[in-house]
């Protein structure tokens, strides 16, 4: 499969590049700056310069032609302020979206987070809360296309080696820890079934094997 990521040089994209060509796929990762392109490279990807804060829909959709999935694994970061949590985890979605509908790209995951799906909590974090409600409000942008699409919820992200042991289902989860390892194993393991489609899944560290847990979404 040509499976297109966006965010080409986030840490849960570059993963999930050296999976996705290490099992012979073919993944290709849109990233802004041109120095990360030996990164991607090195994860066995292909670079493609797409800054989808100042792409055109269609110019986006140039880059999607002929890919069987994208997915959509772009974030501000941690630095960011609240305004680019919008252009970024909100309309960067929205843009990738309409660019895969032009495309004739059905499959689309989204990496959204746990803490989505409601208002956050007042008085909080002013970014945190950009943050959530963005990824809110490109769920909601998501669910509305027709398009297969799943919504991923990771839990708090760790750099921890996977474990390959996970509780994956509908929300509500507990809150929890997940490796990035495993987040990019499970998109990986989506990506080959249709058991995750028109879903929104909540995803936190485990005891069920990867292959087990997507398998168990068909039940």
């Amino acid at each position: 499969m040509r499976i297109v990521i966006a965010g080409g040089h986030g840490k849960i994209a570059l993963r999930l590049e050296r999976l996705l060509a290490g099992r012979g796929d073919e993944p290709v990762g849109l990233i802004r700056r041109p120095e990360h392109e030996p990164d991607i490279r090195a994860a066995g990807a292909r670079a493609v310069l797409c800054d989808l804060e100042k792409a055109s829909a269609e110019e986006a959709a140039a880059h999607l032609a002929g890919a069987d999935a994208v997915v959509f694994a772009a974030g501000a970061g941690p630095n960011s302020g609240a305004a680019r949590k919008d252009t970024v985890d909100r309309g960067a979605s929205v843009l990738l979206a309409d660019a895969a509908e032009r495309a004739g790209v059905r499959r689309f995951v989204q990496i959204s987070s746990m803490g989505a799906g409601k208002p956050p909590e007042p008085g909080g974090d002013e970014v945190w809360a950009a943050y959530i409600t963005a990824k809110t409000e490109a769920e909601n942008d998501l669910r509305g296309r027709d398009l297969d699409w799943t919504i991923l919820r990771p839990g708090a992200l760790t750099d921890v080696p996977g474990t390959a042991l996970v509780t994956l289902s509908d929300p509500p989860l507990p809150p929890g820890q997940v490796p990035r390892d495993d987040v990019a194993a499970v998109i990986a393991a989506l990506l080959d079934t249709a058991a995750g489609h028109h879903r929104t899944l909540e995803l936190i560290g485990g005891d069920t094997p990867i292959e087990a847990a997507v398998r168990a979404l068909n039940s």
